[in-house]
């Protein structure tokens, strides 16, 4: 058995780990210059930054083992807080150190910016889940949800849609209930540490990607970069992978035979691949019925004295929906980064335009009137898929014997994370494996 891996994000790196941890020999190839996907780190201006600042929570288990296991450190790797969600100036909440959900109903019943009956709206609407195990009989939008349990609109606005966007990247009008159920479950419902905050000192390639290929090439597997496959061939006794040049050698086509294939490609990718293969035409079908959801970051590079009052906090009906101090994350001061996440008017904004409202709202809300030393702005246009009720996502086991799919849009409980990608990789393993 040889199995050959497309694409080194989170989900290939993943399924090659539990792979490799087997014995059984992996080759992976990626097709851009760094390992990571949409999780990844990018240079710019001699500065270490992410293609998107993202977060892990206490619940993201699978995640959180696989990274021990190439060799992170998690006390060193993430700067760790307890649940928090400030809207600077508008709505505060934050969790004490108490065993869940007592920690999350204390928390509600304590916030600030919303009134007592509000509050108390909240407190029930979670109790009411937990009476449902956070199951619904027939999925819905989260605003339908909403709106059965009473929760008003300043309510949605401070701290349900906040939460769901953070979660699922899609607007409460679109979203799934039963997926955001299904994150609140593992995060708030069981240990009060499955609520934490994670976010990362290191940049997205060197916490996981990176000491994962280390991991897979010292068991004898190997890790391609800058080496994408044009084609994937059946055979009659396994599949074929065609590269767009050799590898290591530039200069010429390779073809290498494997008796299994996991696809862990962006989607668009996966379905131009599976696209000439008629026996996958359903499968190529369900990928391109899915809708996406962008995620824009604007980093911006001020005198290194500049700081925000918290690591991370968000801002109300602002450009703006959360910020990141780097410098007290990562010491990398001076060096805040604002994430807008979904779709919106920002979208119609040219890129330097965006990132003068970014700055002007530093300056509203937070008076900072020093001017950037330099900004950048990364719009990841495509960043997850649109996590709409009843959404039919691709199975990681095609029609295909010996060709499975992996990543965060095929089938799972999970939205667009990287849990739900890790998940997925490591569901290919087994059954590979089994």
């Amino acid at each position: 058995m040889v199995v050959g891996i497309i694409g080194g994000g989170y989900a290939g790196m993943a399924a090659a780990v539990a792979l490799a941890e087997r014995g059984i020999p992996v080759t992976l190839f990626e097709s851009a210059r760094q390992l990571g996907g949409r999780a990844r780190g990018v240079m710019h201006n001699d500065t270490q930054l992410d293609n998107g600042q993202h977060l892990l929570l206490g619940c993201y288990r699978q995640t959180l083992r696989l990274i021990k296991q190439v060799g992170g450190n998690l006390e060193q790797d993430f700067l760790r807080l307890p649940l928090q969600l400030d809207l600077h100036g508008e709505f505060s909440l934050r969790a004490p150190r108490l065993p869940a959900p007592l920690h999350l109903l204390v928390a509600l019943l304590n916030a600030q910016g919303i009134s007592f009956g509000e509050r108390m709206k909240a407190a029930r609407f979670m109790l009411a889940l937990r009476r449902m195990n956070f199951y619904l009989p027939r999925d819905m939008t989260v605003a339908e949800l909403l709106v059965q349990h009473g929760q008003d609109a300043e309510l949605a606005q401070k701290l349900w849609e906040p939460l769901c966007i953070a979660a699922l990247n899609t607007p409460i009008l679109k979203a799934s209930a039963q997926v955001l159920l299904n994150v609140l479950r593992d995060a708030l419902n069981q240990k009060r540490s499955d609520s934490d905050m994670l976010l990362p000192r290191v940049d997205f390639t060197a916490l996981f990607p990176q000491r994962a290929a280390n991991y897979i090439e010292q068991r004898g597997g190997m890790v391609f970069t800058s080496c994408g496959v044009e084609a994937i061939i059946p055979k009659d006794h396994g599949i074929e992978l065609v590269t767009a040049q050799a590898c290591p050698e530039p200069g010429r086509r390779r073809t290498e035979r494997f008796s299994h294939v996991i696809c862990s490609a962006p989607p668009t990718v996966t379905a131009k691949l599976l696209r000439p293969i008629s026996l996958l035409e359903n499968t190529v079908a369900q990928i391109d019925s899915l809708e996406h959801q962008p995620i824009y970051t604007v980093y911006l590079r001020y005198p290194a004295h500049v700081h925000l009052p918290h690591p991370m906090l968000g801002l109300h009906r602002r450009f703006s929906q959360w910020l990141f101090d780097k410098g007290q994350i990562a010491g990398q001061h001076g060096l805040l980064a604002a994430v807008i996440s979904a779709e919106g008017i920002h979208q119609e904004l040219p890129q330097e335009q965006l990132a003068q409202r970014v700055i002007a709202e530093l300056r509203e809300e937070f008076g900072i009137a020093e001017v950037p030393e330099w900004f950048k702005v990364i719009a990841e246009k495509r960043a997850t898929f649109c996590c709409a009720p009843n959404l039919q996502r691709p199975s990681q086991q095609t029609d295909l014997p010996g060709l499975l799919l992996a990543g965060d849009y095929t089938a799972g409980a999970y939205p667009a994370t990287l849990e739900g990608a890790v998940l997925s990789g490591l569901h290919c393993a087994s059954l590979i494996s089994a």
